[in-house]
């Protein structure tokens, strides 16, 4: 195995990463801030408010996309494994 195929690998595997979990991390940093513009204009300092809002939001987004996170974890898996005859030196 390369050096030039584990920073293919580890490239893809980081990309991949990042990819699955941004909208999820896209979601919860928007309720955060709609949910601070709110307390900040009712003067309302419940640290608290912020976190059912964020738990509703990141399950509706898991639910909306859990699939296409799981179907794009499982094809990298699958590329891995069927592409691994390569990687192995005898």
């Amino acid at each position: 195995m390369t050096i030039e195929a584990v920073m293919d690998m580890t490239k893809s595997a980081l990309f991949l990463v990042i990819q699955v979990a941004l909208p999820v991390l896209l979601v919860s940093m928007a309720i955060g801030l709609l949910v601070s513009i709110f307390q900040t204009v009712t003067s309302i300092q419940e640290q608290t408010l912020t976190f059912v809002p964020k738990v509703i939001g990141i399950f509706l987004s898991l639910m909306l996309l859990g699939n296409w996170m799981m179907t794009s974890m499982v094809e990298f898996a699958t590329s891995l494994w069927s592409s691994f005859s390569l990687y192995v030196h005898r």
